[in-house]
């Protein structure tokens, strides 16, 4: 029996898309839509939490409060219930509002913060600096602790000791491909260090939207776009450039398919990072850059019931 909902955090199962995607090489992907929060941001979530209780930045009782896309919030009102704090979330009124609804659901106040230039599901980087101005404003007046994921780095560390690892142990060793959707770009990293640490030669592919491309050098000409939580068109502080071997790019018809063929073709209704994931998965195992029988892993974001 597990003590609360912190245990059910993590391991999540690694599953084939055999069907989906039937060659060249296989797809295997991790459900992290299986989360208590519905997402993989539980698992930063539940790190940046017990870290700042640890060294004393959170005191027993004290609110937390922090901008979102959504999944963030709820793996923070998650860990936040668990553990007897008040969770704040600051989201753009762009983001879906199945998103909210949960967190609400869970105990958390939710503020929404009017869209700056995207449109309703499609937040651009200036609607998330708008979200994280009011978060730390917030913070600031209700002395509460303010998470700021884009610069907290122990995400980075929950990717590297447990998502990687999982990976490497339910496959049953080093795979040939990693791909992943960059937003604060941790779960990248984090798996990215692992993987390269069993195997120097797993390729190692972030995921861009067409048009906002910065991680590949590009200028953003495309801000909105249909994949939430990624692609805000800025690198990420920590990011590690050299653990990206290259960038893929996805379209937006691309993903919109990519999403409908999983749930149809897998019975994985999941969001629009997760088929953008497993889009870019495709592309490299068709790109003539690895073996003929590699197989590529990634990650299943989040639950398409939150949009």
């Amino acid at each position: 029996m597990l003590a609360s909902a912190l245990d059910l955090i993590g391991r999540t199962p690694l599953v084939a898309l055999d069907r989906v995607h039937s060659g060249p090489g296989r797809i295997v992907a991790k459900a992290e839509f299986l989360q208590p929060g519905g997402s993989v941001k539980d698992r930063a979530a539940k790190a940046i939490v017990l870290a700042a209780r640890e060294d004393g930045r959170l005191k027993p009782g004290m609110p937390v409060v922090e901008m979102t896309s959504g999944n963030m919030g709820a793996g923070l009102a998650v860990v936040c219930a668990a553990l007897g704090h008040p969770f704040i979330a600051t989201m753009s009124a762009g983001n879906s509002a199945a998103r909210a609804r949960m967190m609400e659901g869970l105990g958390a106040k939710v503020v929404l913060v009017p869209q700056v230039d995207g449109t309703p599901g499609q937040v651009t980087g200036a609607d998330v600096a708008a979200a994280a101005e009011v978060a730390a404003q917030i913070a600031r007046d209700d002395g509460g602790y303010y998470v700021d994921q884009f610069n907290a780095s122990e995400a980075i560390g929950a990717h590297e000791t447990t998502t990687g690892p999982e990976i490497l142990e339910q496959f049953g060793g080093p795979v040939d491909g990693w791909v992943a959707a960059v937003g604060t770009g941790c779960t990248f990293i984090g798996v990215a260090r692992a993987l390269k640490a069993a195997n120097p030669a797993t390729l190692c592919a972030a995921v861009e939207p067409e048009g906002s491309e910065p991680l590949a050098g590009k200028k953003v000409e495309k801000a909105r776009h249909i994949v939430q939580g990624i692609g805000y068109g800025l690198v990420p502080r920590h990011w590690d450039a050299g653990l990206m071997d290259l960038s893929l790019t996805v379209t937006d018809a691309e993903v919109e398919y990519w999403h409908r063929q999983l749930a149809v073709m897998e019975g994985l209704y999941v969001g629009y990072s997760a088929a953008a994931n497993v889009c870019a998965a495709a592309k490299l195992l068709g790109s003539g850059r690895l073996k003929v029988d590699a197989t590529v892993a990634t990650v299943l974001c989040d639950t398409g019931l939150k949009y």
